[in-house]
């Protein structure tokens, strides 16, 4: 595996909303720290970072435009010349243009972090490997939260990304550590 010169990192939902605590509990408590090191050697490496940002259409949403929960971590601020994507639904690609950015770009290998786990950055992941990106998903550089299932089965935050990244896995997408992701470039 080869991480290319122009591979794009996707960085999904970091906005101070995914912290409040009425999501719940949550798994992979260093995904913050997994996604920074990958943000810092894309930045370092002169890569292009895509920020995803959530404007929810739903007023009881952590993601709600009409208050702090939709603005970026501090430690996730885009710099100048990052892409900011704004969508309203999980998958990225869905009215926002970003498929023809990335063509328009030349980019075709898709490194994808974020949150949450089952939601956006499967979405997100599956629509990349339908479109034919090469997309590789950061295990650790994710995380979910506690989730029943249709028949209200409970499930821990850590089977609802196992299960979620178990989808992804061959079909649609890579699934990486950030350590062998780095070791590839």
């Amino acid at each position: 595996m080869e991480l290319k010169t122009n591979a794009a990192l996707i960085i999904i939902d970091q906005q101070k909303g995914i912290l409040h605590p009425k999501l719940g509990r949550r798994n992979n408590p260093q995904a913050e720290e997994r996604i920074l090191e990958l943000l810092g050697h894309w930045r370092r490496t002169g890569r292009p970072v895509i920020h995803v940002q959530h404007l929810s259409r739903s007023e009881d949403s952590v993601f709600w435009p009409q208050q702090s929960g939709v603005e970026f971590q501090e430690r996730f601020q885009p710099m100048t010349g990052e892409q900011v994507i704004q969508k309203h639904v999980p998958d990225a690609f869905c009215s926002t243009g970003l498929e023809a950015r990335l063509r328009e770009a030349g980019i075709d290998q898709l490194i994808i972090v974020g949150v949450a786990t089952h939601n956006s950055v499967e979405s997100t992941a599956r629509t990349a490997g339908n479109l034919g990106f090469e997309a590789w998903v950061a295990e650790d550089a994710c995380f979910t939260f506690d989730k029943a299932d249709f028949f209200g089965n409970a499930h821990s935050a850590e089977e609802v990304h196992a299960m979620s990244l178990g989808n992804l896995q061959g079909e649609y997408a890579t699934v990486i550590s950030t350590a062998k992701i780095l070791q590839a470039d």
